[in-house]
């Protein structure tokens, strides 16, 4: 039979790995458009899935013939994981492909630049310069060396962004489900939250880290204290998040991650955090770029390929899902 498959995402960094994968399935190609991919879906046995479109209830009802679907992602809150199970359809992601990923590190760096950023009032100074102000001691701002850093959440990203901490001369403070080996040190999230001059978060989306940080623990915190998310964005209450900032309970947030990112352009710009940022210097958010590097993207997307290769090549591994 033939195996029709489309790919939502831009391929074309993967080229050897595409015309290796043009010869042995159909693939079909949906960039951006929700609508469009609704109508190629139904006769698709394998979905390449971009984070831009959410796999969700209505996308599944036409996917009548889906078997698979491969993201090139750690995270899945993009895709409905209840749904997929009652239709017995199998996910594959790079979340335990931990040879690949270690080489990922623009997560880890991104939530440096968002803290940098805001630290050194990278922003005000940057605008002012343009209409040829130089106000250099005006936007004087503050160091990492010494200063507290507080990390919630050890695996991959965590263990990364300790590892450039430590370039920087910071106290480093962790809080993880589990303490796990190395010369760090490990406090319960109060006191992580209590002690930290930075917080920088790498926790999975999960019901135990949904609204992780809310009003409860926000308290805590210092309130020259920086919030650094780079994870997902119901990690925090943004409720909350937005009182603690108009209130000065901290001093600013650097969001790469928000909740409602799939959210369209009218809807995006009446979002609260971003209505608020428009207005105040003491909120960053950026489009979820901690992976968009073109060393991951574009690592990513070749290996997912290839493990979709892998499958085709074995006839049992994909032929008894029929």
């Amino acid at each position: 039979m033939t195996i029709n498959i489309l790919s939502t995402l831009d391929l074309s960094a993967a080229s050897a790995e595409v015309k290796l994968l043009q010869k042995i399935s159909n693939l079909k190609f949906s960039i951006n458009s929700r609508n469009q991919t609704l109508k190629l879906i139904q006769d698709v046995h394998i979905y390449i899935s971009s984070a831009a479109i959410k796999v969700d209830r209505e996308f599944l009802k036409y996917a009548k013939n889906l078997k698979f679907i491969f993201s090139p992602s750690t995270g899945t809150d993009h895709i409905d994981l209840g749904e997929l199970k009652k239709k017995k359809i199998k996910l594959i992601t790079i979340a335990k492909d931990y040879s690949l990923l270690k080489q990922f590190t623009s997560t880890s760096e991104l939530s440096f630049a968002l803290l940098l950023f805001l630290i050194r009032n990278l922003n005000s100074a940057y605008e002012d310069v343009k209409k040829g102000n130089w106000g250099r001691e005006k936007y004087a701002g503050n160091q990492l060396y010494k200063k507290t850093l507080g990390i919630i959440g050890y695996g991959r990203l965590g263990r990364i962004s300790a590892q450039i901490a430590k370039g920087f001369n910071m106290n480093i403070i962790v809080n993880d489900i589990k303490k796990k080996k190395g010369n760090i040190k490990f406090v319960s999230l109060n006191k992580l939250l209590k002690l930290s001059d930075f917080i920088f978060i790498h926790v999975h989306l999960n019901k135990n880290t949904l609204n992780l940080i809310n009003k409860n623990n926000i308290k805590f915190m210092k309130r020259n204290a920086i919030l650094i998310n780079t994870s997902r964005g119901k990690i925090i209450n943004e409720k909350d998040l937005l009182y603690a900032l108009k209130n000065k309970k901290i001093k600013a947030a650097g969001l790469d991650v928000i909740d409602g990112e799939w959210l369209d352009r009218e809807k995006l710009l009446k979002h609260p955090l971003i209505r608020y940022m428009k207005k105040n210097n003491n909120l960053l958010i950026v489009p979820h770029i901690g992976g968009a590097s073109v060393e991951s993207i574009n690592g990513a997307r070749i290996f997912i390929i290839k493990k979709i290769i892998k499958l085709l090549k074995n006839a049992n591994g994909f032929n008894k899902y029929f």
